[in-house]
């Protein structure tokens, strides 16, 4: 959360959290990750659209709601689920529509065949740093899907990592502006082989004099030959698994982009569907 009081309110400067800086100032997320032509849930919806999915999606790791919003837009029945609090009191007051719930990524329950796709978009699949949490994921989401449902994720790639430094150890700096001051955040990445993650550090610093913030956070380095099993183990088949394009790569998706070919780029983008035999 921003400051006291509702979400996206209060001082702009950055005040140590007691969670993770990002997911509790919903407002210094879309400033930091702006995506002001919804690329994120235009994609998730050409994806649903092109594989033949029901109404029903469920958009779990929703944070902010933007693109939950856009796929209730486009005339969907959503649900938006998160872990964070404050991110779906954000999501309720900006991006209205969607319901939002609190469900926790690693195992959550909404009933059998509630949905019709479920959508896991900007890496949040990879916060399931262990086996057990990516089973609990995956066998959450066959839960939840309808027969022949779909599961449609995008994020980052581990085989991208195999030899390539490129991303490593060098600090990436942004700057940006929120509620009219001056930020800056540093991103150094650091491959964890023991644990199979790709660890974040961050330090937000601003043009205000409040003292940096540091924060650290993961991403499993999940491959995609590694996600096939996965799947395979918990019924769903993969009918598309590429590096891209998508909304985050260079060049990004645009309407109409034809799926890739490869699974060697920076990004991965996942449509599996949900087998009908029981599993």
């Amino acid at each position: 959360m921003s400051g006291p009081g509702a979400p996206g309110t209060g001082p702009a400067s950055l005040t140590r959290p007691a969670g993770n800086l990002l997911t509790d100032n919903p407002a210094l997320y879309e400033a930091r990750f702006p995506d002001p032509g919804r690329l994120a849930g235009r994609w998730a919806e050409h994806c649903l659209r092109r594989h033949g999915a029901g109404p029903r999606v469920l958009d779990m790791g929703c944070g902010t709601g933007r693109d939950a919003a856009h796929l209730h837009e486009a005339g969907r029945a959503v649900t938006g689920a998160d872990l964070s609090e404050a991110m779906l009191g954000y999501a309720r007051a900006h991006h209205p529509g969607p319901c939002y719930v609190r469900a926790d990524l690693h195992g959550f329950d909404f009933g059998p065949a509630a949905f019709d796709a479920v959508v896991c978009l900007d890496s949040s699949l990879l916060y399931c740093h262990t086996n057990a949490q990516l089973d609990g994921f995956l066998a959450s989401c066959r839960r939840a899907l309808a027969p022949g449902g779909l599961l449609v994720a995008e994020m980052r790639n581990g085989a991208y990592f195999l030899g390539r430094t490129d991303l490593l150890g060098t600090p990436a700096v942004h700057t940006f502006t929120w509620q009219g001051t001056g930020h800056r955040s540093t991103t150094t990445l650091s491959v964890d082989r023991t644990a199979q993650l790709l660890r974040r550090r961050r330090l937000w610093t601003s043009d205000d004099g409040s003292p940096p913030v540091e924060q650290h956070s993961a991403w499993r380095l999940l491959f995609p030959l590694e996600l096939l099993r996965f799947l395979t183990a918990h019924g769903f088949e993969a009918l598309e698994l590429h590096d891209g394009p998508g909304p985050r790569t260079e060049p990004a998706w645009q309407d109409g982009s034809a799926p890739g070919a490869s699974t060697d780029g920076d990004r991965l983008h996942l449509v599996a569907r949900r087998l009908n035999s029981t599993h």
